[in-house]
């Protein structure tokens, strides 16, 4: 009889040990629905690399689920049309994790169609891991119990931006420039709403939006700042748009303060370097010049591509995803979206990091960093350059956090 007792507690331990780690050595796919040719295509093939290299080298503390992620690409050529026909083939491939980032243009109409197929289509719900795309409509109106967003939007980067803006005293005459889609509308409205609050003497001389990718000289624009005055220039534009900007203001001889979203994006600090000692002040959660894992990934990436891995996001994606995984005891998306919910993990600078239930906005510190040569405390070398982007003030996650009008339409 002990015998017998003894046999069936071993082997409920063990039926318990293989629930715990019944999701070890699964293979995960993840698709890239993202831009990957066209003029912003080489910030999605940085993109995509980076979230293959980190897949690749997730160490055991990062991965606690055991999963091997394979990252899919598929080129949405920044389509939202193409996203969609790509989200159909990811879910009839039997992938059941979609990740999307570079355009709230896309990440938008994309959000929309994988809750309407999760409706459609129980037993194959998708979770989509929004990593870039910032439009604060994704946490609040059109927010959605599928997706998740690991970057701060753009509310939030704003509240961080101006906050610290508030201290700087030769900031008279601002001139907005950003692409003409929802993030670059959002970046001048809530621009305009944090400046009002926190330096109410500052004047807004100028507020331009430019078609997505479409522009090419940039002369006309840097002109128009000009002839405003304007002693500083505000701009959420990433990828080429802001790459041309740069560069017209170099042949211009133009060179006035930059407060920026994506200074750090391909492409963009090498037309930077161009024109040497340009002001360039970047929100963002992360900065260049990480110690510890974080720059031994970085530095392993340079290695390996002779590129930058600059969308830290990703990483804080994967480490979620792993830790829901093992949490759930599970790879099945309805499991670990639940456990999603509320996760409370360490990010890639160490610190935590939290994703609020009520929207799936994740909570987390925000960084001012500075364009600036490398030197002794600042060594890692932007797009080698010999520049680099310098912490200059840590934000702490109240500062940038904002409300959120959510009103989720949870699974029953």
């Amino acid at each position: 009889m002990h015998f017998t007792i003894k046999m069936m507690a071993a082997c409920a331990a063990l039926a318990c040990a293989g629930a715990a780690f019944a999701q070890s050595g699964q293979t995960v796919k993840i698709a890239m629905i993202e831009g990957l040719s066209g003029p912003m295509g080489p910030v999605g093939t940085n993109q995509l690399k980076s979230w293959q290299y980190v897949a690749e080298h997730l160490n055991a503390a990062e991965n606690p689920a055991g999963i091997k992620f394979e990252v899919v690409p598929m080129d949405s050529k920044s389509s939202p049309q193409e996203a969609l026909n790509l989200l159909k083939s990811a879910v009839d491939q039997g992938i059941r994790y979609v990740a999307q980032g570079n355009g709230s243009n896309v990440g938008v109409p994309l959000s929309d169609a994988v809750g309407k197929s999760n409706e459609r289509n129980p037993g194959k719900e998708v979770v989509y891991i929004n990593y870039a795309a910032v439009d604060p409509a994704l946490t609040n109106e059109k927010c959605n119990y599928w997706h998740f967003r690991f970057d701060a939007d753009t509310s939030m980067k704003m509240a961080a931006l101006t906050s610290f803006m508030k201290d700087q005293k030769n900031i008279h005459k601002v001139y907005l420039v950003n692409q003409n889609y929802s993030h670059g509308h959002q970046v001048s409205k809530y621009f305009k709403e944090g400046i009002e609050r926190n330096r109410p003497d500052v004047k807004i001389v100028g507020d331009d939006f430019v078609a997505l990718g479409q522009v090419k000289d940039f002369a006309p624009y840097v002109a128009k700042i000009k002839a405003a005055g304007a002693d500083t220039l505000v701009t959420g534009s990433w990828g080429q748009d802001f790459t041309l900007l740069v560069k017209a203001m170099n042949d211009a001889g133009f060179n006035i303060p930059i407060y920026a979203y994506y200074p750090s994006v391909s492409g963009t600090p090498t037309a930077l370097a161009q024109g040497k000692e340009t002001d360039v002040y970047q929100i963002a959660y992360g900065h260049s010049n990480y110690s510890g894992r974080t720059r031994e990934l970085a530095d392993g990436f340079k290695a390996k591509y002779n590129d930058d891995l600059y969308t830290l996001s990703i990483y804080n994606a994967m480490m979620a995803l792993s830790d829901a995984m093992a949490k759930a005891k599970s790879t099945d998306p309805v499991k670990v979206a639940a456990a999603l919910q509320g996760l409370r993990f360490k990010g890639f600078n160490g610190e935590d990091a939290q994703m609020r239930a009520t929207d799936h906005q994740l909570q987390m510190g925000m960084w001012i960093s500075k364009w600036q040569k490398v030197d002794a405390k600042n060594t890692y070398n932007v797009e080698n350059t010999g520049y680099t982007f310098a912490p200059v003030k840590y934000l702490e996650p109240f500062v940038a956090s904002t409300p959120t009008s959510c009103q989720m339409k949870r699974p029953s």
